[in-house]
C-alpha cells in the first residue's frame, strides 16, 4: 500500500468514526507533509521550537544550524551553553541540546534504533534525555520515525482545535484529550493532522483576518 493509498484508508476510518471528522476535513485546506528525516538534527530542532512561536523557532534554528556544521552530536559540544546562548537558546535548550548529543555520544541513545521498537519503548527512551518531554518525543516519532497512532494531548494548539471542534465549554486538558481520540486508534497521528491544519485554517482564520484589515 503506498502512502497516499495508507492516508486515504485513515481519512476513511476517522470520518466513519467520527463525523466531526469529516466536517473539519471539507473546512481546510490539504494536510501538510510533516515528515522530517529521523535523527539528531531533527530532534534538536524539535527542542528548538519547544514553547515558541514557528517565526522565533525558525531564526534561532538558521544561526544554529549555521554554526554546528557539520549537524552531529560532536560538534554540538564544541560549543558551550554560554556560547550556545549567544546563538539564541534560552539557558534550558543550551543545555537539553548538549544533553542530547552526550547522550548520543555515550549511546545512552541510540537513534537508530528507535524503529525497531514499540511506541511505549520509543516514548521510554526518548523522555530518558534531560529536556524531551512528551511533547517532543510525540513530534519526532510522528514526523521522523512515521509513527500513524501518536496523540500529543499536551499541545495547546491541538486542544484548542478539538475543543472548537465538538464545541465543549472548555479547553480540554490531555486526560480528556486521551479520552476523546480513543475512537480514533490507530491513526491518532492523522487525526491531529487534521486538528492542527483546522487550528490553522478555521480556529485562527477570524483573527488574521481581522488583523490584515
Amino acid at each position: 500500500m503506498t502512502a497516499k493509498e495508507d492516508i486515504a484508508a485513515a481519512l476513511e476510518f476517522l470520518c466513519n468514526q467520527d463525523p466531526d471528522i469529516g466536517r473539519a476535513l471539507s473546512l481546510i485546506q490539504p494536510l501538510p507533509d510533516r515528515r522530517r528525516p529521523a535523527g539528531f538534527e531533527h530532534l534538536t530542532k524539535i527542542i528548538v521550537e519547544q514553547q515558541v512561536s514557528l517565526s522565533s523557532a525558525a531564526a534561532i534554528w538558521r544561526r544554529l544550524a549555521d554554526a554546528v556544521s557539520p549537524f552531529l552530536p560532536e560538534r554540538m559540544l564544541q560549543y558551550s551553553e554560554e556560547e550556545l546562548r549567544g546563538l539564541g537558546l534560552s539557558r534550558q535548550k543550551a543545555r537539553y541540546c548538549r544533553a542530547l548529543a552526550e547522550d548520543i555520544i555515550s549511546e545512552r541513545l541510540v537513534l537508530d534504533s528507535l524503529h525497531a521498537h514499540d511506541d511505549e519503548e520509543v516514548l521510554t527512551q526518548l523522555t530518558s534525555v534531560k529536556g524531551i518531554g512528551r511533547w517532543t518525543a510525540e513530534i519526532y516519532m510522528m514526523s521522523c520515525l512515521g509513527r500513524t497512532d501518536i496523540w500529543p494531548a499536551g499541545d495547546v494548539a491541538l486542544q484548542t482545535a478539538f475543543g472548537h471542534l465538538k464545541q465543549l465549554p472548555t479547553r480540554p486538558d490531555v486526560a480528556k484529550m486521551d479520552d476523546l481520540a480513543e475512537p480514533y486508534r490507530p491513526y491518532r497521528t492523522v487525526a491531529a493532522r487534521i486538528l492542527w491544519r483546522y487550528y490553522a485554517d478555521v480556529v485562527q482564520a477570524p483573527t488574521r483576518k481581522n488583523i490584515s484589515v
